[in-house]
């Protein structure tokens, strides 16, 4: 896409230049425009990535600045987790994430990119026609990326059938690992509801 030809054009009908504020404006207006499908977003935004990151965090830093593999908080044990919370496959070595797993920085921010892309698909193809706005689809992809239940939870198909409200109201099922409550994922379905309902 020729940006340059879009801001020309705004700028003569203007009859001006832009402010910085507003280039960066106009970038985030063409940015959303290219990133929405015909029913809405198809990337996680800035503030979905920003929630995930802030639940996620990039845990167990070694002193020489690499992170390793830690156990789920609800089981003890599997699925064992590193960087922004990757777990399953290793596209470092190939194998499982396991005990003893070891990645650098670029490792985890490369798993978390691939990650957020493959789990952004995900919920574009379980909402299918349903319209979302941008705050509702980073929702549901910190949801997904967490539990992994977005084609079969229920606040799924309240969205899908317009029940936003009914919707945003099932995050705060979804608190239990390993057969307890935990406050992490309070808090985390709390984030994510009020991103859903509007940020």
């Amino acid at each position: 896409m020729d940006r340059k030809a879009i801001f020309d054009a705004v700028r003569q009908m203007l009859g001006r230049g832009f402010t910085r504020a507003e280039v960066a404006g106009l970038d985030q207006a063409i940015n959303s425009a290219l990133d929405s499908g015909p029913c809405g977003p198809q990337r996680i935004g800035p503030a979905g990535i920003a929630l995930i990151k802030q639940f996620e965090g990039c845990a167990r830093k070694r002193p020489d600045g690499r992170f390793e593999a830690y156990p789920d908080p609800g089981t003890g044990g599997d699925p064992w987790t590193i960087g922004w919370g990757a777990t399953g496959a290793c596209h470092v070595t190939g194998g499982r994430i396991a005990p003893g797993t070891i990645w650098t920085q670029a490792e985890c921010d490369a798993r978390l990119e691939a990650d957020l892309a493959r789990y952004a698909a995900d919920v574009a193809r379980a909402l299918g026609d349903a319209p979302a706005n941008q705050h509702q689809f980073d929702a549901l992809v910190s949801f997904h990326y967490n539990t992994g239940a977005i084609a079969r939870a229920t606040l799924t198909r309240l969205h899908k059938a317009g029940d936003f409200a009914g919707a945003a109201a099932e995050f705060g099922k979804w608190v239990n690992a390993g057969g307890r409550r935990l406050a992490g994922l309070v808090r985390r379905r709390e984030a994510e509801a009020a991103l859903y309902r509007g940020g």
